[in-house]
């Protein structure tokens, strides 16, 4: 009786380190309340079964029934986790290790120590309560990679169970085998705590060197995206700035014409100004349409129409957009531009006789909608975030281009594809 509580302690601690261990390392499926319960239930016949064997002073009985008896609860309880069969069975075997190699450490460490009854509860205590706080707080991210790629591991962790439960299935007596098996299992032990630490220390220098490599690439792909917009860049530029030479040259033009015009009505020599105003009215050119208020927007797309028109494109543009806007005009001018130039492109692949149009819309409700409507070709198709996707390298740069100026004005944009007309809305 006097031998019966300290066994009853440490048969407590072991039981419930070994089930919160399965908690840990598994994924259970319902609530913490279900889990905790079931799991109470399992240390309970866990801990009758050990006291009967305590009772009866058969201590290698126990630890072979412990082995088989453990893995059949366990078993019996898995619909409570999402774990498939084989990672759940994966996480059994890295538990058994786990418990195998704390006993073994604290039964060594204890027959070194005063009262080593209960020196050993005290050392597997403390084994257990370490190992769950490392594996709670800091490899427990690291381990269920592994056991999502647990076809890699199995073999190590069944090969130490195995060799682990050599000793203990074949034992007369489990406390001489201890003794007397010490050097081995101390061995065994150390290529256990070293292979699991390989396997985790491997998964994150992987873990790294995928990071690092994702990084790369990304800036790679940012530094290209770069490049091609400021090549667009340059040629809206280019655009605005002929566009900017043409009225600075009307300007001047039209400055020379007033004052021979003043010149003549000054020396009231009416009928040369008139005669002078009929040359001016034949030889004037006919000015480019007025879209909108904003002359960067209005250049762009007077720019693009012309393109439209030169290839037989219909278009019907309606806009209201003021001189003064809440978003700057030169980046809302290059996202008119980047939609004109991708419906047109869009127009340009399409083929048999039905009417190539451009619908463009422009409301201003206090905020800036947008809307552009155009065909598409039948392989046009949009990506899981809802925006236009394409395979061809360098493409899609100016789709991006509009979803950044969104996302920079806390705007909105929505593209939409039926019945292969591709629509475009963008609030800003």
């Amino acid at each position: 009786m006097s031998v019966l509580f300290p066994n009853l302690l440490r048969g407590v601690i072991t039981a419930t380190a070994n089930i919160l261990l399965m908690i840990t390392l598994l994924q259970p499926k319902y609530s913490k309340k279900v889990t905790f319960l079931t799991m109470l239930g399992i240390i309970s016949l866990n801990l009758g079964s050990a006291t009967y064997c305590y009772v009866s002073g058969n201590l290698t009985v126990l630890a072979k029934i412990d082995i088989f008896l453990f893995a059949i609860l366990c078993f019996a309880v898995r619909p409570l986790f999402k774990d498939t069969f084989m990672q759940w069975m994966f996480s059994y075997l890295t538990v058994q290790n786990i418990s195998v190699t704390v006993i073994v450490l604290s039964f060594i460490g204890s027959r070194r120590l005063p009262n080593p009854i209960y020196a050993n509860s005290i050392l597997r205590l403390i084994l257990f309560g370490t190992i769950l706080l490392i594996m709670s707080r800091y490899i427990r991210p690291l381990y269920r990679q592994v056991v999502e790629h647990w076809a890699a591991y199995f073999a190590v962790a069944l090969a130490i169970f195995i060799t682990f439960g050599y000793y203990v299935l074949f034992s007369k007596n489990i406390i001489v085998t201890f003794t007397e098996q010490l050097v081995p299992l101390l061995l065994l032990t150390f290529i256990e705590l070293a292979t699991y630490s390989s396997i985790f220390l491997s998964l994150k220098n992987l873990q790294q060197e995928y990071r690092v490599k994702e990084e790369n690439q990304k800036m790679q792909a940012e530094r290209e995206y770069l490049q091609l917009a400021t090549g667009n860049m340059s040629e809206r530029l280019k655009l605005m700035e002929e566009v900017s030479a043409q009225y600075s040259r009307a300007a001047h033009d039209r400055r020379h014409f007033n004052n021979m015009l003043l010149e003549f009505l000054e020396q009231g020599e009416s009928k040369e100004a008139v005669a002078l105003l009929k040359i001016q009215n034949q030889s004037t050119p006919k000015t480019s349409k007025v879209y909108c208020e904003n002359p960067l927007v209005n250049a762009a797309v007077s720019h693009y129409s012309k393109h439209a028109e030169q290839s037989n494109i219909r278009t019907e543009i309606e806009l209201d957009i003021p001189y003064d806007l809440s978003v700057d005009s030169l980046e809302l001018s290059m996202v008119v531009s980047n939609l004109l130039e991708n419906a047109i492109k869009a127009c340009s692949k399409q083929s048999g006789s039905k009417p190539l149009a451009i619908k463009f819309i422009c409301r201003n409700v206090g905020r800036l909608l947008l809307e552009m409507e155009n065909p598409c070709p039948e392989d046009t198709t949009l990506d899981e975030n809802g925006y236009p996707f394409t395979h061809i390298e360098g493409h899609g740069v100016g789709s991006k281009s509009v979803i950044a100026f969104a996302k920079k004005y806390d705007g909105e944009v929505i593209y939409q594809i039926e019945n292969r007309v591709f629509r475009v809305r963008l609030l800003v």
